[in-house]
């Protein structure tokens, strides 16, 4: 299992302003920084890190090494969130080593690399994701029968626009497979992660009032509303997903910075 080595203090949705380094001693690199909000560090193998290895700042002089998790100089604590799960976990690099040859691409090439790494992740990769938001709809659709609450007009049209929301989702997925189109990958990051958190939303309306309470454990649907909160957020915010439609899209002038 592998996780995922980006986002830092610092570096969040920004992320060429990562300063986790390695330098080579010998025939190994020695990796000192940290990472932040990596989704299940705690029981990962290996990590993929963005780290800088050369000159340059921003863009330039990164790598993408892949570490072994197993191994003195790795601490990974976990970030306990809102649902009571840690998912998401801190890991500190303290001195970790990995072999001087387990680079993806070349040296200083790693922002390239994190970038098609990215474009999947947020792209074609979400067609697996789909099967589960299926499963999910159904399982509320379902409730929402049993319980009678399609009676309100305005539930009924959520749910029916959350199912053409789907099967919108699935047809960008499907029609951009494969696609180097610019732009894709982050018209499917706003898709699915707007979506899911609407679906978050649309189950505590199914639920109604039994949403404000529990017995001292979250129910399901629960779970789903909270954690789904994050989906804009992680893996480029929708804000950032945004940015790069208009830029380099639709070509409008770069957001000012500071």
């Amino acid at each position: 299992m592998w996780c995922q080595g980006y986002s830092e203090p610092g570096a969040g949705s920004d992320l060429a302003a990562v300063s986790t380094s390695a330098e080579l001693d010998g025939d190994q690199w020695v990796i000192t920084g940290q990472k932040v909000w990596t989704s299940f560090a705690h029981v990962a193998d290996w990590c993929f890190v963005l780290a800088r290895t050369g000159q340059g700042t921003r863009h330039h002089g990164l790598s993408y090494l892949l570490v072994p998790m197993d191994q003195p100089g790795v601490e990974v604590r976990p970030i306990v969130q809102l649902t009571g799960n840690a998912e998401f976990n801190e890991v500190f690099f303290d001195g970790a080593r990995t072999a001087a040859d387990l680079v993806v691409g070349e040296p200083g090439d790693g922002w390239r690399v994190a970038m098609g790494t990215l474009a999947f992740e947020r792209g074609v990769a979400t067609i697996g994701t789909q099967v589960g938001f299926r499963r999910e709809l159904d399982a509320l659709t379902d409730l929402a029968v049993r319980t009678g609450v399609t009676a309100d007009s305005g539930l009924a049209e959520r749910l029916t626009k959350a199912r053409i929301g789907l099967e919108v989702m699935r047809a960008h997925a499907l029609r951009t497979l494969g696609s180097a189109e610019p732009g894709a990958a982050s018209v499917a990051k706003l898709l699915w992660s707007t979506w899911h958190r609407g679906l978050g939303e649309l189950a505590m309306d199914v639920l109604g009032a039994a949403s404000l309470t529990h017995d001292g454990d979250l129910g399901p649907w629960q779970r789903l509303f909270l954690f789904s909160r994050a989906d804009t957020i992680y893996g480029g915010s929708s804000e950032i997903q945004r940015n790069i439609i208009a830029e380099r899209v639709l070509g409008l002038p770069r957001e000012p910075k500071g």
